[in-house]
């Protein structure tokens, strides 16, 4: 709680007029001292009837991305405290956060814009939160055996993929799960998606970087008779007789960075490159 009241002070500090999302209010109701009247929203329906100039989290990238379909297409720039152990989105340590707040106030700081992926389906899955900043997946759900995916590219057959699943990244989210799964790592602004095979069946088959300007379609199909499709960290279980298009969203995530933090500078950090522990 500690982090949290010292955000709270800063804020109160420079007379910010605070808007707090509901749900996490509660998660601390009672236990910080705010000597400040709170304005409380609790979807993007709210969100958007105020005007907000930052959004800030505090934990790691799975925040933002929860931030992420609250904020939606209001162009509101996040600024994500690092609480978590990774944290490629959310570049602030809690060590900096004053040093945050001040550079929000002295504007000095960097916007980031990022694509987002776009999910239409023959059948609503997602309701109005049907995009992504990182990647969207269909994965085997009920039995061990593989699923067939079969993959088009504006409207011309790709692959058949015989694997436990798929995952369309986007250079947001090329650091994510398709990493883990032998995906490519791509800079931010590169303007590509990612298909990565999860476990494929076909040892010669691996990931292919096309650009996001294309629209990638797939038919699933396998023994069992539902599958597990996600975007971001949000899930939902289809059947075979979805039809799934994968395509550019038309509006960007906004991610606050200091002047001195950025891409490069991060994955340096976190995937601890040039670190010899022989040394």
């Amino acid at each position: 709680m500690a982090i949290v009241q010292q955000l709270f002070d800063l804020l109160i500090k420079k007379n910010a007029e605070i808007f707090v999302y509901e749900d996490y209010y509660k998660t601390f109701e009672g236990r910080l001292q705010i000597d400040t009247p709170l304005i409380f929203f609790k979807k993007y329906e709210d969100f958007k009837q105020h005007n907000i100039d930052f959004f800030i989290t505090l934990g790691g990238d799975g925040t933002i991305l929860d931030a992420v379909t609250i904020v939606k297409d209001t162009n509101v720039p996040i600024m994500g405290v690092n609480l978590g152990r990774l944290g490629f989105l959310a570049m602030i340590e809690q060590s900096r956060i004053e040093l945050a707040i001040e550079s929000l106030y002295n504007n000095n700081f960097v916007i980031d814009a990022r694509n987002l992926l776009y999910l239409e389906s023959s059948s609503p899955i997602f309701e109005d939160n049907n995009f992504a900043l990182n990647d969207f997946t269909i994965l085997k759900r009920d039995t061990s055996s593989m699923v067939i995916i079969h993959t088009y590219v504006n409207g011309e057959f790709l692959n058949s993929y015989w694997a436990d699943g798929i995952i369309v990244a986007t250079p947001t989210g090329s650091t994510g799960y398709s990493l883990s799964c032998g995906g490519p790592i791509i800079s931010p602004k590169s303007g590509n998606f990612i298909i990565t095979p999860v476990a494929p069946h076909n040892l010669n088959v691996r990931p292919i970087v096309l650009s996001d300007s294309a629209v990638i379609s797939f038919e699933v199909e396998g023994r069992a008779k539902n599958f597990l499709c996600t975007l971001d960290s949000r899930y939902r279980t289809i059947d075979s007789s979805f039809q799934l298009a994968v395509r550019r969203a038309d509006f960007q995530t906004r991610l606050v960075r200091l002047t001195d933090r950025n891409f490069l500078y991060m994955i340096r950090e976190k995937l601890k490159w040039g670190i010899d522990a022989r040394n």
